[in-house]
């Protein structure tokens, strides 16, 4: 049964002693799991509740808990932001409450932030390369999860046989995720601490600056893909780039090529985790939900990977085209030119009218050798072949989310 602001007013004066609320709200959260509320109290300070509905969510506050209790003040002084800050709890039978000293900013949706100013990116991966560069120690010594860059990638081939066991999963997405997972250059990264829980609702915004980072149920050291999936998830690639650029500079360590890609694919792969979450818990609308944000997400896929395949074929055929007008052109020049060998163009009348014979013989175009870029002859140096950079953007990888996802990142 969900709990009312009022309720949670309640609950919150008996875990902060002194604490007499004036005026409740509800605050935004992760509604499957928490009941959360905003209090203003007699001194007109505000503070924030949140209650667990279920037992689970109750061991993540704790957690959250012990985590924040690890970020000494010398910690919290470098980073470019606030963290939250516990001023009580209360156990009301296996779930504990907790109530937090109130932080400045609000939450903004996914929309708005992918239309936000370079000033607002800037400090959003300012906010990123801070998390990332913290020392590993603070996560050893917490007893949290580490992964090396192989250990990630094993849990995640995992993952995805779990959700492959749910038969739920569209066959073309499963050998996508599959083999994105085997292609081991992909997963060579170095392992950082990750928030392992960033979204759009954890970043309190003031105006073009990130006032606060808030939870912190999931810090580990893996892989700094994770805290880039919901950025990716917003198929905005100006946002994206602009925050990438500037997480670029402000790290210590250079991100690795394939970040972005990593990125695409863990944003993919939520709504499989999503899937075995909803089954696992026996909700019947989140499986429905799930399954359609599947179907819509293997649909859009496969018809932008038709559109590919016939943007690809359009343009081999321009450049086949644009070759064969070269070369005829050349040759035309080359006949025209005193002195010059007859273009190495057989057309089959010519060919008969030499032979005096009836036979048809083969057309064959050879290509001509041309100086290297005479221009006192005329003569062009023969055009580069395309190179193959590496990919670091989403098109090797591209998201297409439908728009309930961002909705299922928050159950």
């Amino acid at each position: 049964m969900r709990r009312t602001p009022f309720e949670l007013a309640a609950v919150a004066t008996a875990a902060v002693p002194g604490l007499t609320p004036m005026a409740a709200a509800s605050a935004p959260d992760d509604a499957a799991d928490f009941d959360s509320a905003l209090l203003l109290d007699s001194e007109g300070k505000r503070w924030r509740v949140r209650s667990p509905r279920h037992p689970e969510a109750s061991a993540r506050l704790e957690t959250e808990f012990m985590i924040l209790r690890a970020f000494a003040p010398a910690i919290r002084a470098e980073l470019p932001f606030l963290m939250p800050t516990v001023a009580g709890t209360v156990r009301q039978g296996a779930l504990s409450t907790f109530v937090y000293a109130h932080l400045a900013g609000a939450t903004r949706s996914i929309e708005e932030l992918s239309s936000c100013s370079d000033a607002l990116a800037k400090e959003i991966g300012a906010a990123l390369a801070a998390v990332h560069d913290l020392p590993q120690s603070l996560v050893n010594n917490a007893d949290l999860p580490s992964y090396t860059a192989n250990e990630f990638r094993q849990r995640k081939l995992n993952e995805l046989d779990q959700a492959a066991t749910t038969g739920k999963i569209p066959p073309a997405l499963l050998r996508r995720w599959e083999h994105a997972l085997e292609d081991v250059a992909l997963w060579r990264f170095n392992p950082c601490v990750v928030h392992g829980d960033l979204h759009e609702d954890n970043l309190l915004i003031d105006g073009d600056s990130v006032t606060a980072v808030t939870g912190w149920t999931d810090l580990r050291i893996g892989d700094p893909a994770d805290d880039f999936a919901w950025l990716v998830a917003s198929n905005e690639q100006r946002f994206v780039e602009s925050v990438l650029r500037h997480y670029t500079e402000a790290r210590r360590d250079t991100p690795d090529g394939h970040l972005l890609r990593r990125s695409a694919l863990l944003a993919e792969f939520a709504l499989a985790q999503y899937l075995v979450k909803a089954l696992a818990a026996g909700h019947s609308d989140m499986t429905e939900e799930a399954e359609a944000m599947l179907k819509s997400l293997a649909d859009d896929i496969e018809e932008q990977n038709a559109l590919a395949a016939e943007e690809a074929a359009a343009a081999a055929a321009e450049l086949a085209a644009s070759e064969l007008a070269a070369s005829e052109l050349a040759a035309s020049e080359l006949a025209a030119s005193d002195g010059l060998a007859a273009p190495a163009v057989v057309i089959a009348s010519e060919a008969k009218a030499s032979e005096g014979g009836s036979a048809k013989p083969t057309v064959s175009v050879t290509a001509i050798p041309e100086p290297a870029g005479d221009p006192a002859n005329g003569t062009a140096s023969a055009p580069e072949a395309p190179s193959e950079a590496d990919d670091t953007s989403t098109t090797a990888l591209q998201i297409v989310e439908p728009a309930p996802l961002q909705d299922a990142k928050k159950h």
